[in-house]
């Protein structure tokens, strides 16, 4: 009997079919949110869980045992806004970044853009590459 795959893992679904949950103008800003991702981690996409586009790997292990994995740096884009997947409690451990970055909504873990056009480009890259750095580190 085949094992089944984890919820969070790769699969071969192609990553157009994703960007696609973005219509409109915001389908535009899903191919410019890929170039982003791809440039600052240096990976190519795949699609996880059948609606996130993650770039990299990396395997965590919890205290209690129990652990996984995921992608180094991850969004899904949508019809009303696109999901941008960040460290736990980003929003209260980088307020630097956070109130120069414009017009968001945030989670414990992720973080909402309706437009790109009301977000600051450069304080987003930095956000990443911060995401990145500090989801490298704890890696396992």
């Amino acid at each position: 009997m085949e094992a089944t795959q984890p919820a969070m893992s790769p699969s071969d679904l192609p990553v157009e079919v994703v960007l696609d949950h973005a219509t409109g103008p915001r389908r535009a800003e899903a191919d410019e949110l890929l170039a982003l991702f791809g440039e600052i981690s240096g990976e190519q996409p795949a699609v996880w869980a059948g609606r996130i586009i993650g770039f990299g790997e990396v395997e965590y292990r919890y205290e209690s045992g129990r652990g996984g994995r995921e992608p180094l740096l991850a969004f899904a884009p949508g019809p009303r806004h696109h999901t941008i997947y960040l460290p736990e409690d980003f929003a209260v451990r980088w307020p630097d970044l956070m109130t120069g970055l414009g017009t968001h909504r945030a989670s414990k873990v992720c973080l909402y853009l309706t437009r790109l056009t009301d977000v600051d480009r450069g304080v987003l890259r930095k956000l990443l590459e911060r995401s990145l750095a500090e989801t490298r580190s704890h890696a396992r």
